[in-house]
């Protein structure tokens, strides 16, 4: 198959996140006037060592999860969009001669693939996005050149596969998250012009940081923390399984004592986490700022979360919504989706890949 993360397009399409701790489907539509409708989606849970450092572990388990959620959607579309995790995609960016042809262009790529990439080119999926204009030379364009291991391509198109779903586009988790954060960047002041971004993706297991700047991403890294910390607490402090701790942590019903005692320590310690990830930016950058903190994935709607970041940080702190500026089908209940929407960022910038220009 080809690793292509910029030139299949084919609508309809369904975007499809497989995180560690659910399968998580999205399709849009056009509403008119350049504005999408967010049709359906379904979040399907996995069990927590289905999917293990974005490694799909128990591959039965999370086939099963995706035709049940595929089935749920109540869609016809069965094209789906897919996206590795960071941690299994190399990128560099490069500078070449803009006059080159494609072939030219692919065979330069190709080249400092061979530098940057500690496998043989024949065990990888190599693809390449021209960025725009070099900033120190008009006769120059930045190239963004992306590649992953075949097996870690392979493995998520079998899991499709064997649902039932045809693959047209395999992207990669941060990109999908940035085309949604330039449609998103609307709600921020004057479009986030002029100003410094960090967008904080807080999943289950791992926290994925993306800076822009310019609604240009100067920065990305991910560490290993995320929602799971509270779920254990709870099972600790209470006496929980593990299932039975991650419903109460979702849905309610704990004890009086766990927004003091367990809650607010976990929100202040991930909110020194972030604090601490936005201090190795600075250090690693010549930025000194973050105008703006938007905080994404299943974990950023934990209660108190934005003002404990905020007060840490001592930067604007809000939740993101991919959906911004949609409008919902009748299939689609608001009050969920407001709940829903941070953990759905890849998941829309997959399926937003349905518009993409031919």
């Amino acid at each position: 198959m080809q690793f292509d993360f910029l030139k299949i397009k084919s609508p309809p399409l369904i975007g499809a996140d497989i995180s560690s701790s659910a399968i998580k489907l999205v399709e849009l539509s056009e509403a008119g006037n350049g504005r999408y409708m967010i049709d359906r989606y379904v979040i399907e849970p996995l069990s927590r060592d289905a999917v293990v450092e974005g490694n799909i572990a128990k591959v039965d388990e999370v086939v099963e999860a995706m035709k049940r959620a595929w089935a749920a959607m109540g869609t016809r579309t069965k094209h789906v969009a897919l996206a590795l995790p960071a941690s299994a995609v190399i990128t560099k960016k490069i500078v070449l001669p803009k006059n080159l042809s494609e072939m030219d262009m692919e065979i330069q790529v190709e080249a400092e693939a061979n530098q940057a990439i500690p496998f043989a080119l024949d065990e990888v999926n190599l693809d390449f996005q021209v960025l725009g204009a070099s900033a120190n030379s008009a006769e120059d364009v930045e190239v963004l050149l992306v590649a992953s291991r075949k097996e870690k391509v392979e493995d998520r198109v079998a899991v499709a596969q064997a649902a039932g779903l045809k693959v047209l586009v395999m992207d990669a988790e941060f990109n999908a998250s940035q085309t949604v954060y330039e449609s998103m960047a609307q709600i921020l002041p004057d479009a986030g012009r002029d100003q410094t971004v960090a967008l904080v993706d807080i999943g289950a297991t791992t926290m994925h940081i993306q800076v822009f700047a310019n609604t240009v991403m100067v920065y990305s890294r991910e560490q290993n923390f995320g929602g799971i910390q509270l779920t254990q607490e709870i099972q600790r402090r209470f006496g929980m399984s593990f299932e039975e701790a991650e419903k109460a942590k979702c849905k309610g019903g704990l004890p009086e004592n766990y927004s003091l005692e367990v809650l607010q320590p976990f929100t202040e310690t991930m909110a020194l986490e972030i604090s601490r990830a936005l201090q190795l930016f600075f250090s690693s950058t010549s930025y000194a700022k973050v105008d703006h903190i938007v905080l994404a994935g299943g974990s950023a709607v934990i209660p108190g979360l934005d003002e404990a970041v905020a007060n840490r940080t001592e930067a604007s702190t809000l939740v993101a919504n991919p959906f911004v500026g949609m409008t919902l089908s009748s299939r689609v209940s608001s009050s969920k989706l407001a709940m829903n929407a941070p953990a759905l960022m890849v998941a829309c910038g997959l399926a937003m890949r349905r518009f993409d220009p031919a």
